[in-house]
């Protein structure tokens, strides 16, 4: 057994904008940091989109999963998705994960349309290989940070620095290739290897 997800890369460019916002967020919560407060960062080189999270996955899926994932990309053109603002999850006020994405209204667009319908589609994918239905609506993003503790003291702290509010433009991530990422759970962060590509 693997733990495993699918994921979109990005370049190194819109990781190195990514890298840009933690470094304004850890310089306006400097002066604040206490004991109470601990912060996972995202790594430069791990930053990718999740499409799905499989959890643990048997070997011999492997390659019937990448012959199913490779024929629904097919069907499908490259999705542009801009990186335009800073949110957080559940809320901001006590935010357990910090994320960018596209701001709310590209949700209205065409090419989101296009990225549920794709998404659906990997989603039955999944369901058909029995990995759990994914109740939660799928929303884009690339995760910044994790606040482990003192989320109540981050939520404020950030609303206050306006970084929310400010409009962001970190570049696009274009969901052409899908890949499968093995994740190895470490103390100082998870190790993810590419098992294979599909595009």
């Amino acid at each position: 057994m693997i733990r495993a997800f699918l994921a979109v890369e990005i370049s190194d460019e819109v990781r190195t904008a990514i890298f840009q916002v933690q470094q304004d967020i850890k310089e306006w919560l400097a002066p604040h940091l206490s004991k109470e407060i601990r912060i996972a960062w995202g790594q430069r080189d791990s930053f990718h989109l999740t499409v799905r999270f499989l959890g643990e996955i048997e070997k011999q899926l492997i390659d019937p999963l990448r012959e199913a994932i490779a024929k629904i990309r097919q069907s499908h053109p490259t999705i542009q998705i801009p990186l335009d603002r800073l949110q957080a999850f559940p809320n901001v006020l006590k935010p357990r994960v910090l994320w960018v994405g596209p701001s709310e209204s590209w949700f209205q667009s065409e090419a989101a349309k296009r990225l549920v319908e794709l998404h659906q589609e990997i989603e039955s994918c999944c369901h058909s290989f029995g990995f759990a239905s994914d109740e939660k609506p799928f929303s884009p993003h690339l995760t910044v940070a994790r606040i482990k503790t003192g989320e109540r003291q981050v939520g404020p702290l950030l609303t206050q620095s306006g970084l929310y509010d400010r409009s962001v433009s970190l570049g696009t991530v274009p969901v052409g290739p899908v890949v499968l990422m093995k994740s190895q759970l470490r103390p100082t962060g998870p190790v993810y290897t590419k098992l294979w590509e599909v595009g």
